[in-house]
């Protein structure tokens, strides 16, 4: 359901009659009320145990994805469900890394870690096909009831899945006060800027690229629901291209370490941004090469830096500095998308290349932040920064 409005984004900004600042809005609050869902769930699995958490929001979340893709039918009903579906979904991302740092060594964990955010790259992919399929056939709705099936899919496979997994819930007097386990603990903290510049790119990429790609195949003389279409799919390939960085990188850190492939991948992403948006109406073969690259060199250090600050702080102060992490790294990701949708806006006396161009630009200064956390990563270790 993360994806099902991105991929619907260039149908349903005629269908509701949005601006492309209040179709921005829309993923907006979509990120912000992830990102304080993500922190009040992370806080509650050092308390609770992760296991317990993780179970209660998938639960949630097929609720909410079965109301969102029911009863979402404008602009304001569409912000008001879409957000609650953020909501719904805050236990399920970083109290599965905790469940994952709780059985794997470190050094294995990357690649763990790695296939954990592979697996979410797999599902945006087929939600974005999907919604490709559905948008020519049943229109948004459809998309949005078939794309709803994931949720209430994995809420009835999370308690065979984690049956035999303990909910490990840490003695109160093991836990390092806030300050002490993550806000004075430096590498944690460049690590989590880091993050924070990484999902400002990475997640205005991804509210964005679909609607992008669409309107590159339409200068080129697609038609509307044609080019809707074809922009859901190659959308879809590029988180395609998520899944193999997140799995490879993940476990390629393990191998040679954190510092080399973070520069690697923060550098030519934050290229790509500065790139992307001047290739529209190029031809069609450039564009879905660049996106390609964008893609996975946008996703490929996220398993890096989770993984890596597994290592950074005591697992008792893991939920706390996963959660500090995700209210500034999805706080920077829910003002990416509306940022974007205003340049979008104020620049139309330009070309539309130039305002395309400007607006992914915008998420390149969070790839410079990614960049800048990277040479502070110690040579050769995951584990470790200076």
């Amino acid at each position: 359901m993360f994806m099902s409005y991105a991929g619907t984004l260039s149908v349903l900004r005629d269908a509701w009659g949005m601006s492309a600042t209040a179709a921005g809005s829309i993923s907006a609050a979509f990120q912000l009320g992830y990102a304080v869902s993500l922190v009040i769930f992370s806080a509650l699995a050092d308390r609770f145990g992760a296991r317990r958490v993780f179970q209660s929001s998938m639960v949630a979340s097929a609720l909410a994805a079965v109301a969102f893709a029911a009863f979402a039918r404008s602009y304001v009903s569409g912000l008001i469900l879409y957000t609650l579906v953020a909501v719904s979904q805050g236990g399920l991302y970083t109290t599965a890394i905790m469940l994952i740092s709780q059985r794997y060594a470190p050094e294995r964990r990357g690649a763990a870690v790695g296939w954990l955010i592979g697996s979410s790259s797999l599902g945006y992919a087929a939600s974005l096909m999907l919604c490709g399929v559905m948008l020519v056939h049943t229109g948004y709705i459809g998309a949005f009831l078939i794309t709803a099936a994931g949720p209430v899919l994995g809420a009835l496979l999370v308690w065979p899945t984690l049956r035999s997994t303990a909910n490990v819930v840490h003695p109160a007097d093991e836990r390092l006060h806030f300050s002490t386990g993550v806000l004075r603990n430096r590498p944690a903290m460049r690590l989590i800027v880091g993050y924070t510049g990484h999902n400002w790119e990475l997640l205005g990429m991804w509210a964005w690229t679909p609607a992008f790609v669409a309107a590159s195949f339409a200068a080129s003389g697609a038609g509307f629901i044609e080019s809707a279409e074809l922009g859901a799919y190659s959308a879809a390939s590029f988180h395609a291209m998520g899944l193999l960085a997140s799995s490879s990188m993940g476990w390629l850190s393990d191998q040679l370490g954190s510092r080399r492939l973070l520069l690697i991948l923060a550098g030519v992403s934050t290229a790509c941004s500065f790139t992307f948006g001047w290739l529209l109406g190029v031809p069609a073969p450039i564009v879905l090469v660049v996106g390609a690259v964008y893609a996975f060199t946008g996703l490929g250090d996220s398993p890096i830096l989770s993984a890596t600050l597994t290592h950074a702080v005591r697992p008792s102060s893991l939920g706390s500095a996963l959660a500090l992490r995700s209210l500034l790294g999805f706080g920077a990701g829910s003002a990416a998308p509306l940022v974007f949708g205003v340049v979008l806006d104020r620049m139309h006396w330009v070309p539309a290349a130039g305002a395309w161009g400007l607006a992914f630009m915008m998420l390149g200064l969070g790839g410079l932040i990614a960049v800048w956390s990277a040479t502070g990563v110690a040579r050769n270790t995951p584990s470790a920064v200076a």
